[in-house]
């Protein structure tokens, strides 16, 4: 297994469970349930880990694909420079979450702004998420890049 193959496997985890969590929180919001919050910021957590990883295997796949034909530098410079304002911001959601769970244990109860405020971060950082998937599969899926303008 290469580093390419780890990034192309893991790099949807991040992208598919910050729009599950999304709607994982606004259900638990509109049931006022603790425990599903509390899973919510597990998974955030969980998140956050597998996106640092899938930041940092994203190098070592560039390098193996660099001289496949098709290949745009362009394309993945602008991919690295939305990928790391990703793993931040989803490193900082991450945090969030796990300051959260262990601030908010049972029996004490997070403040409504709390779990507003990690909705609203989640809904950012998936839409950054689904901006940096997007410039990722145009570096290899040539059908879904921009028309080129021919002279």
């Amino acid at each position: 297994m290469s580093w390419a193959h780890i990034h192309l496997a893991l790099n949807h985890v991040p992208v598919i469970g910050l729009l599950i969590v999304v709607l994982l929180l606004a259900a638990a919001w509109v049931r006022r349930s603790t425990e599903l919050t509390r899973v919510s910021y597990a998974l955030l957590v969980l998140l956050a880990a597998t996106a640092v990883v899938v930041y940092f295997t994203g190098e070592p796949a560039e390098k193996m694909i660099e001289d496949l034909p098709g290949f745009s530098e362009a394309l993945v410079e602008e991919h690295e420079e939305v990928a790391l304002i990703a793993t931040i911001g989803t490193g900082v959601l991450g945090l969030v979450a796990l300051v959260g769970l262990i601030r908010f244990r049972p029996p004490r109860i997070a403040p409504a702004w709390y779990g507003r405020g990690v909705l609203l971060l989640a809904l950012v950082m998936g839409g950054v998420m689904l901006w940096t998937a997007n410039l990722g599969g145009q570096i290899r899926h040539t059908e879904i890049r921009p028309p080129v303008k021919t002279p």
